[in-house]
């Protein structure tokens, strides 16, 4: 007898830099910034006989009568109230509760006693025996998955996914990084040995997301470019493929380590196979704190030159963001808010220092008892830390925090650096500017038609914002190369907004005052 499985990626607890949420609650339909990995692969591990379903919480609201014989929830810390308050009332209905994904990987003491099943770790090669005992209705409460060969990762599902409110589809590369930065809890469940999927499978994977219609393409990887040659291997496929579309080519984006400007080949063949956007954790210019947590890939570099490399190559910088590092003071806030401008970089994602469970980090405060009572796992937001501060007080680190939101993201702070990256982007070098131009191809997609709605609407925050949106208009009829950029950037800033006017983080007055000290 066939069963069935409902599997839901619950929305986050609270909107973040790149959750989409202001689609919702700027009166537009729901969307998601980058559509949800976790559910397709699953599905894909399903066998023949089951009958899967997916929810994404951010585009569709779970369906409690759901009729399925098991629920599948995952997420990670910032999605954990959302998972509880699912498993909860599936569990009051009588439904059998399964749980995995990071979050239960990294923290299973907090999770267990909330299912029925508790899966920890990457599931490929589990999969086949928990399939099995659900199917035979002789399962275990917990099962431990390895780390795989991701030559046995299946093609998800994308079939099943609501792809039509998604901006950017996902595929991933390969999982892992090298690297040991102390805050990071990647590396405690996916480890430091990066493991890659086969070219040609990463190639299926991008055309089967490109036939659902995605124009925008985010490469799951915790680090792309960190193993230099098989980096070049791929990109070099991806630019062949990305050429030969003729359906209108792909805008890429990833996550990578500043270090990857240090190879100018590299670099080059990033901007040829349409990776036109990367996410770099900067984390801080203080490098007595690089050195602190062991982000040594940043130091003794000038790392204001470094961005602008990516960004001679066509490629545009998002950055990570950190304060509350033990050897950061007072003094911080105002460094941040200083090389933020410098850097010409538009969108930050910025929050406190946390201690993730699982690593060196959350260890080291343990051992040094500074770990807050009321929690020992927060997720990275502004407003939270898990940790005592050592150079400043708590009241210190938040009301700088406030203050370095609210003038990093004033629209006169956020125009200025706006208009220097455009003003220092070099020629673009990727297909989508090759082969059309501009950014005809996806602009076609009604998701994308509401982002550039809620771009319309800054011009109802105020006079600031309208300035800035002017502007902004300006710069890209001077460089229309750069309008693809240019709107990523104010549909990212509005979110930003949304998301500080949520947690109640907004206040002009704080805008262009001195640093608290």
């Amino acid at each position: 007898m066939s069963k069935s499985l409902y599997l839901i990626n619950p929305k986050a607890d609270f909107p973040t830099y790149f959750s989409a949420e202001s689609y919702a609650g700027r009166g537009r339909k729901p969307a998601t910034l980058i559509a949800d990995l976790a559910l397709p692969t699953l599905a894909a591990l399903a066998p023949n006989d089951f009958a899967v379903s997916l929810c994404d919480e951010n585009i569709t609201p779970v369906d409690l009568d759901h009729q399925a014989d098991f629920v599948g929830i995952t997420g990670k810390i910032n999605q954990w109230g959302g998972m509880l308050r699912i498993a909860r009332e599936f569990r009051e209905r009588g439904k059998t509760v399964i749980i995995g994904g990071p979050f239960a990987s990294l923290s299973p003491d907090r999770v267990g006693d909330h299912c029925d099943i508790l899966v920890r770790g990457e599931v490929e090669n589990i999969a086949p025996r928990l399939f099995s005992d659900l199917g035979q209705g002789s399962w275990r409460e917990e099962y431990v998955g390895d780390q795989p060969d991701l030559s046995s990762s299946p093609r998800p599902r994308w079939d099943l996914y609501p792809n039509s409110r998604a901006i950017a589809g996902t595929v991933q590369t390969s999982r892992g990084c090298p690297f040991e930065c102390e805050f990071c809890d990647v590396i405690q469940y996916l480890g430091r040995k990066q493991r890659h999927k086969p070219v040609g499978q990463v190639i299926a994977e991008v055309d089967e997301v490109y036939r659902q219609g995605y124009r925008t393409i985010f490469l799951a990887d915790d680090n792309f470019t960190v193993y230099r040659s098989r980096a070049k291997e791929l990109l070099e496929a991806l630019r062949d493929w990305n050429l030969s579309r003729e359906s209108g080519s792909v805008y890429f984006m990833t996550q990578v380590s500043i270090d990857a400007a240090r190879d100018p080949e590299l670099l080059q063949m990033c901007a040829e196979a349409g990776l036109c956007n990367v996410f770099i954790g900067i984390e801080t210019p203080n490098e007595a704190s690089l050195k602190e947590t062991k982000k040594r890939q940043n130091l003794k570099i000038d790392l204001v030159e470094r961005i602008q490399r990516f960004r001679n190559y066509g490629i545009a910088v998002m950055g990570g963001m950190i304060v509350g590092f033990d050897a950061d003071g007072p003094d911080i806030f105002d460094r941040q808010f200083r090389f933020a401008m410098e850097s010409g970089i538009p969108i930050f994602s910025l929050g406190a220092l946390v201690a993730p469970a699982a690593t060196p980090l959350h260890e080291r405060m343990e051992r040094e008892g500074r770990l807050e009572k009321d929690g020992s796992e927060v997720a990275a937001l502004p407003w939270s830390t898990n940790i005592i501060p050592k150079g400043m007080t708590r009241d210190q680190l938040f009301s700088g925090i406030r203050w370095l939101c609210n003038n990093l993201y004033s629209p006169a702070a956020f125009e200025e650096r706006l208009v220097s990256f455009v003003d220092s982007l070099g020629r673009r070098r990727d297909p989508v500017a090759l082969k059309e131009g501009k950014w005809k191809a996806s602009g076609t997609r009604r998701v994308l038609t509401d982002g550039l709605r809620l771009i319309g609407k800054l011009g109802t925050y105020g006079w600031r914002d309208t300035k800035m949106l002017s502007r902004a208009a300006l710069k890209v009829l001077g460089r229309p190369d750069s309008r693809d950029y240019v709107l990523q950037a104010l549909l990212l800033y509005s979110q930003a907004r949304y998301m500080y006017e949520k947690g109640h983080f907004w206040e002009t007055q704080l805008q262009a005052t001195t640093p608290p000290h």
